[in-house]
């Protein structure tokens, strides 16, 4: 990865949290807050981030594709750019029910991918002024200093269970399988938080349901380069144009080939 990517996508990404992320936050009006879906909502905030990331990532690789989730949205043909030669992939704001809530836990997120592989990530919290990124084959840092997850966990390994998309009975028999084995502790609703929660080892495993490339691409290469692990349930890589679902996190390997082993039979 050229440095002077990595620098002016760590610039962009403070531009647009400074000029209309940070601005728009508990300053948003009803008319400001719309929903994609049920429960699925999108805000001012998010379309302008979104138009401005993308206008300024195109400048930075003009060869390169650009995936943003509020496009795909509209233009689901848009996600065939995700196995590009490459593109970039944007999450304007990560979080979204979360900050129309006032609440502080989202993020934006940009992935770098190359034939369906994920090259680069970053994942930047406004409220923090945290910076994580990550290069495939060189390492996870944060505030570019490099991490590295910790060796050692808690007895009851804590657990965050995406469970909003599971069906109601793997629901049921995953968090049942959790209890006496796992600590269950509430999911921050917002990858940009969760995945920095696991590569700092405040978590130790994740199960998510739902994968999008726009969520995921950059946190899993993020957890990965620093030490964890997170795969498919098989062990297989995550690819950003994959549409399957099912994906677990984990801290450490010895944490993801445990939980894997203890959830396969509902996983798999």
């Amino acid at each position: 990865m050229n440095p002077i990517i990595h620098d002016k996508v760590s610039a962009l990404l403070h531009k647009v949290s400074r000029d209309i992320i940070l601005p728009h936050y508990r300053s948003l009006t009803t008319e400001d807050i719309k929903e994609k879906s049920p429960g699925d909502l999108v805000t001012i905030a998010d379309k302008l981030s979104e138009q401005i990331l993308s206008e300024h990532l195109v400048d930075i690789l003009p060869q390169a594709k650009i995936v943003g989730e509020e496009a795909a949205s509209t233009d689901p043909a848009i996600l065939s750019h995700l196995s590009s030669e490459q593109c970039w992939i944007i999450d304007p704001i990560d979080g979204t029910g979360n900050y129309a809530r006032g609440d502080g836990a989202f993020g934006v997120i940009i992935a770098l991918a190359e034939n369906n592989e994920t090259v680069a990530g970053w994942i930047y919290d406004p409220i923090k002024e945290r910076l994580c990124h990550a290069i495939r084959g060189g390492g996870a840092f944060i505030d570019n200093e490099a991490i590295y997850t910790p060796t050692e966990a808690s007895e009851l390994p804590l657990a965050a269970i995406a469970t909003g998309y599971m069906s109601d009975k793997k629901r049921e028999q995953t968090l049942q399988k959790a209890e006496g084995n796992y600590q269950i502790v509430p999911i921050p609703m917002c990858a940009a938080e969760q995945y920095p929660l696991l590569a700092l080892g405040q978590h130790h495993i994740s199960i998510f349901e739902r994968t999008l490339a726009w969520d995921h691409a950059a946190g899993i290469l993020f957890l990965n380069e620093a030490g964890g692990k997170a795969a498919r349930w098989d062990g297989s890589a995550y690819h950003p144009a994959d549409k399957e679902s099912g994906l677990l996190g984990a801290s450490s390997p010895q944490l993801w080939d445990a939980a894997a082993e203890h959830f396969a039979a509902i996983h798999q």
